[in-house]
């Protein structure tokens, strides 16, 4: 029972030090490139946005990117109204949401699997 007020003393000081619940994202206005770069990082408000958002524009000049932080509630609301306009065609809006951290940037490179045909 000693571990008791040590765990609850270790929990408090993580959870007031604001590190548990603060997610950092990548964050941009309407621009031509990815925006996946160090400068666009940011912390997000803690204890509100808990996610990140990205939202993908097709428009006549190109593709358009949008990065922020975000509420979960906010960014689930506006993605799933978006989804219609999701086609990837001109005119096309794609909003997702995700709450790690910087996952609002490229995506993710998949690394081949190794099966065991590949082993022998």
């Amino acid at each position: 029972m000693r571990l008791f007020p040590l765990t609850t003393l270790l929990l408090f000081f993580f959870f007031s030090s604001g590190l548990a619940l603060q997610i950092q994202c990548y964050q941009c206005e309407e621009m031509t490139h990815d925006c996946s770069t160090p400068e666009f990082i940011v912390n997000c408000t803690v204890n509100v946005q808990d996610m990140c958002q990205k939202e993908v524009l097709v428009k006549e000049d190109g593709i358009h990117y949008r990065k922020s932080c975000a509420s979960s509630g906010a960014c689930l609301i506006a993605s799933s109204g978006y989804q219609q306009f999701c086609t990837g065609k001109l005119n096309s809006v794609c909003i997702t949401c995700c709450n790690t951290p910087l996952c609002n940037g490229p995506r993710q490179k998949k690394r081949p699997s190794l099966s065991l045909h590949h082993l022998l």
